[in-house]
């Protein structure tokens, strides 16, 4: 029983998480999930825990790859050169 309700919850964050953020919160539950089982039976908050921590995490990485790609275009472009 509690198997399912592991399920449903990561099945339920998943569908509220868009589609950039769901590829970090299917990790991050699948491991707090597994880390909340074995820490005391806690799954379903390790689970949901996990989805929010993965969500943080790929936010975090999208915002680098962003400025780095900015910094990129700055620095290619000639100085005194306008858009």
């Amino acid at each position: 029983m509690k198997t399912i309700a592991t399920l449903l919850a990561v099945a339920a964050l998943t569908l509220a998480a868009n589609s950039a953020d769901a590829k970090g919160c299917l990790k991050g539950a699948a491991v707090g999930g597994v880390a909340g089982h074995y820490a005391g039976h806690h799954g379903v908050l390790g689970a949901a825990a996990g989805c929010l921590y993965g969500r943080h995490h790929a936010k975090e990485e999208a915002r680098q790859r962003q400025l780095q790609q900015q910094h990129q275009e700055q620095g290619a472009q000639a100085p005194g050169e306008k858009m």
